[in-house]
């Protein structure tokens, strides 16, 4: 018999969730969003600039696959296939942001 799998999590055993509270709490969520480096545009930039440099490190190994600079090929298939998948995942995202999108503007008030 195959034993029960117990305390696995992705973040690791020391990770833990902080507490929700009660909604009858006399605490309010008066405060702004904040604009730091917590936001939503910086996470975005950040990704973005993450999939460019992927972008341009693919290209780097072709180019050098081409030229005869890298002699290994897994590598400048690796890049190649890291860019791929990523463009991928952003192909996704967006996908999703704009369903969301069209979702909020369907929405009746």
């Amino acid at each position: 018999m195959i034993p029960a799998i117990s305390g696995v999590s992705a973040l690791g055993s020391a990770a833990s969730v902080g507490s929700v509270g009660s909604i009858g709490s006399t605490s309010s969520v008066s405060e702004p969003a904040k604009t730091g480096a917590g936001s939503f545009g910086s996470a975005l930039t950040s990704a973005i600039n993450g999939l460019d440099q992927t972008q341009n490190a693919a290209s780097t190994a072709s180019e050098g696959l081409a030229t005869g600079t890298i002699s290994d090929p897994t590598t400048a298939v690796t890049a190649v296939e890291n860019a791929s998948l990523a463009m991928d995942v952003a192909s996704q995202i967006q996908n999703k942001l704009i369903s969301a999108e069209t979702t909020l503007f369907s929405l009746q008030v």
